[in-house]
């Protein structure tokens, strides 16, 4: 596009100034003169001007330097040279010592502020007496806040000698003994944090011994997987007391078990077969058609042993005959179970027939303090009977060292279908996330995790908002969660080699076993995917001093009307 010829003369206008008061110049193009005001003038004329002015220029300079070479030459008369150029360099000199000490003393009143801010912080949480809601207490009942204080005043004596350190590096010479005065030398360190003190040498244990033509069948039918091996670790306990091997369900009536444990592991814990898998006992039973002889039921009411014609019906399609009728030793309600004892179970339970069935024991309340030893009431060469199997162990492992580290908190928050269940609850155990995300924030805080391993089945709205307000010390502490399938990942190869990468059983135990693995656990109260976890925990001896159910001692700051 052309441009207007207005156009140019304004940006001339802008780049050349004009004044009217001063004479303009105008050159012809077909002359060698240049007329100014009207006068000619020749470009010779001009070049001697220019020549003159030159000349003058010069001997100002000749002048200038002449002058100050004799100005020089005098200053070195009347002074000191090397003084004078001492004096004037030294001032330029960067003393490495002086910088070192400011960078120390920069770095210590930043560490003295951060101690002064956590010493105000425990001085403000020990002079006001805690609220019930926010108050722990341990397995004996008893305050935990002294715990909480011992760690902080521990951080602030490591702090306290990290900051003198930093002072006294830059004065420092290479003969630096570093010895420190007797008050000093003391081991102040101490984990909050630190591992439950499992006391194996006060462990009591029962012998399982069981006869090999004597079985006991196991049925387990309330809730899901958790409860389910919850509930078989149970069955083994009555097998051991009863002398009876264990039959293992078949997949086609309960749950594939041998997915996620390691069934022929537990006879090597033992050092002798003490359960046999489903298709074993048919095997062993071919000459004596397999049979279910005596069908007991543990729990009386509201229903006989959880069992309905449905399953008895699936019981039967797997050739196993059923011979007399469902009944039970006891009055027993499955709401409100008593307390029973080792000797009660024996007398009420005791029959010469070849095959057993008792159902369903998960909620039996028997000999508690056996039960809950860490690897539980059975004497074995194991840590725990009923642990995720070889693959599923090291696929946990590969991931931990891919995302997590050894330094990670794990929060198993459950969700779904949890609301009404909780709220039915006294007080009730599900909490806002605002609420729930300062629950966690305390725990990082106190154990110094580094990031949270994530097992929820809450919906992305929620995980999202409760990431967000996780924060502790001005950052939020990122959550993480097993990713979707990626071949450039190599952590969960094992399962797929082996095809039980899409089972949810596995996917389960999986997140169990990572749990269990973590440095400090926050559980869902009434959960027993939690209390499976916790179990492992503590049979594998990982347990935390700091391991609790979320908001453990408080109620939800809001809760919905019943329906």
């Amino acid at each position: 596009m052309e441009r207007n010829s207005s156009d140019d003369e304004e940006d001339h206008q802008h780049l050349i100034p004009q004044n009217d008061t001063r004479n303009r110049h105008r050159e012809d193009p077909l002359s060698s003169t240049v007329t100014t005001g009207g006068t000619p003038r020749s470009a010779f004329q001009i070049e001697d001007i220019l020549s003159r002015r030159k000349i003058s220029l010069n001997k100002r300079y000749i002048l200038a330097a002449v002058s100050l070479t004799i100005s020089i030459g005098l200053v070195f008369l009347i002074t000191d040279p090397p003084r004078l150029f001492s004096a004037n360099f030294s001032s330029f000199k960067v003393d490495p010592m002086s910088s070192r000490v400011k960078e120390s003393q920069l770095r210590a009143l930043y560490l003295l502020r951060q101690q002064q801010l956590a010493i105000l912080s425990l001085w403000n949480g020990t002079l006001v007496n805690p609220s019930p809601n926010h108050q722990s207490a341990n397995a004996n009942g008893s305050s935990v806040l002294f715990e909480d204080v011992k760690s902080a005043v521990s951080k602030q004596i490591s702090l306290n000698k990290e900051i003198q350190e930093v002072l006294l590096a830059p004065h420092r010479t290479g003969n630096y003994s570093g010895n420190e005065s007797e008050s000093d030398s003391g081991d102040y360190s101490y984990n909050r944090c630190r591992k439950v003190d499992q006391n194996l040498s006060d462990r009591k244990t029962i012998e399982w011994n069981p006869r090999s033509d004597k079985f006991l069948f196991a049925i387990c039918l309330s809730g899901q997987m958790s409860n389910h091996l919850i509930c078989l670790e149970k069955h083994m306990f009555f097998a051991a007391l009863l002398d009876r091997v264990l039959v293992i369900p078949s997949s086609k009536f309960d749950y594939q078990y041998d997915r996620v444990i390691d069934i022929d592991r537990i006879n090597t814990c033992l050092g002798r077969n003490v359960v046999v898998s489903f298709d074993q006992f048919k095997e062993k039973a071919k000459k004596n058609r397999p049979r279910i002889d005596r069908f007991i039921c543990y729990f009386s009411s509201p229903q006989l042993c959880y069992v309905d014609e449905e399953h008895i019906k699936k019981l039967k399609s797997l050739g196993i005959s059923i011979d007399g009728k469902l009944d039970s030793p006891w009055s027993e309600d499955i709401k409100k179970p008593s307390k029973k004892t080792m000797e009660e179970v024996k007398r009420s339970f005791k029959s010469d027939d070849d095959v057993i069935a008792i159902g369903d024991v998960f909620y039996a309340d028997m000999e508690q303090d056996l039960v809950m030893q860490p690897g539980g009431p059975i004497n074995h060469n194991c840590k725990t009977l009923i642990e995720p199997s070889k693959l599923i162990l090291l696929t946990a492992q590969r991931f931990i060292q891919t995302f997590l580290g050894k330094n990670f908190i794990a929060l198993h928050f459950r969700r779904h279908g949890f609301l009404k269940f909780c709220n039915a609850k006294k007080p009730s155990c599900f909490y806002p996330i605002p609420q729930a995300a300062e629950c966690i924030a305390r725990i990082v805080e106190r154990s110094n995790g580094a990031v949270i391993y994530l097992s929820t089945d809450a919906a992305e709205s929620e995980t999202s908002l409760l990431q967000s307000l996780v924060v502790v010390n001005g950052k939020i502490v990122p959550f993480v969660k097993r990713p979707p399938r990626n071949s450039a990942e190599k952590w969960d190869a094992l399962l797929y080699r082996h095809g039980i990468e899409d089972d949810s059983q596995v996917d389960a135990m999986l997140d169990k076993t990572i749990c269990a693995m973590s440095s400090v656990f926050i559980g869902a109260s009434g959960s027993t995917f939690t209390e499976d976890i916790l179990r492992l925990r503590k049979d594998w001896g990982t347990s935390s001093m700091c391991d609790e159910y979320l908001c453990r001692g408080e109620e939800p700051n809001f809760i919905a009307e019943d329906e």
